[in-house]
């Protein structure tokens, strides 16, 4: 099988609503996101030739989805007072809310299935919050 990969990192700052330590509150993080593709066969004509995928389309699709959440906050559905919310938002903050907690470990799978969808052949998506913490999602099914 022939692998690829490529990364992209970002910043933003989350919490985790609920957990019982410093992670509570809000803080931030220089995220990265590895992700490698895969295949058995590579291209047999046109200008990509040789190749399984075009390292330029992986890290453009990549790179829009770190640049999507750099300097936002981070935050899960019902965490925030809805006054908070409109004080964030009057006051011009990026603001993106999930349906789960922000952790390593949801963003790994949520980055694996919006490259999947773009019609990238993922393999596996590693989601490092620290430079030696990260989160690792790959889906055995496919």
């Amino acid at each position: 099988m022939y692998r690829l990969k490529t990364s992209a990192a970002f910043d933003s700052a989350h919490f985790l609503s609920g957990y019982d330590g410093k992670c509570k509150n809000i803080h931030g993080h220089h995220w990265t996101i590895e992700v490698e593709i895969g295949g058995e066969t590579l291209q047999n004509d046109g200008s990509q030739r040789g190749m399984l995928v075009d390292f330029g389309d992986i890290k453009k699709e990549v790179r829009a989805l770190a640049d999507s959440f750099d300097h936002a906050l981070i935050y899960e559905s019902g965490s925030l007072m809805d006054k908070t919310l409109d004080a964030l938002n009057e006051e011009g903050f990026h603001l993106i809310e999930l349906p789960y907690r922000p952790t390593a470990e949801n963003f790994a799978r949520m980055f694996y299935e919006a490259l999947q969808e773009k019609g990238l052949p993922v393999i596996r998506v590693t989601v490092y919050e620290t430079p030696d913490n990260c989160a690792v999602y790959e889906n055995y099914h496919n």
